[in-house]
């Protein structure tokens, strides 16, 4: 194991410079683009089975079955209320993809809003989770 990887670990959000700065995408966006990619390809061919790839199909399966949002407004609006919590790329995509319910599930599956210098009061985590919460409901 090289000192790199060893350094690396996602509890406390070391996960590299590249990864840091990546632009990250929940389940229900990417669902929404290859939604919108295979209906694009369904109009410029009379077969459309003959321009989506198999990896292309099981992508979107997967995405649409993981989301938790389907709404493209509902989307757009977790993005907005994570996006209040100076949350990383990462952290945000996997609140938004995992939908924890208490403060408790939300730091055991990202330590590092806790750990990290800008630690979120149990009342911030718990406003937010209710916020998403809200979205769901109405969606």
């Amino acid at each position: 194991m090289s000192g790199q990887e060893e350094e690396e670990n996602a509890a406390e959000l070391k996960i590299g410079d590249e990864f840091l700065k990546a632009k990250c995408l929940m389940n229900c966006e990417v669902a929404l683009i290859l939604d919108r990619k295979y209906e694009q390809l369904q109009q410029m061919s009379d077969d459309p089975m003959n321009q989506v790839s198999q990896v292309f199909e099981k992508s979107l399966q997967y995405v649409k079955r993981f989301s938790r949002y389907t709404n493209p407004d509902a989307v757009r609006q977790v993005r907005e209320i994570l996006s209040r919590y100076q949350l990383a790329e990462f952290e945000l995509c996997v609140l938004g993809n995992l939908c924890p319910e208490t403060v408790e599930e939300a730091i055991a599956m990202v330590p590092s809003i806790k750990t990290r210098g800008r630690a979120h009061e149990d009342d911030a985590i718990e406003k937010m989770l209710h916020d998403l919460s809200l979205i769901k409901k109405f969606e």
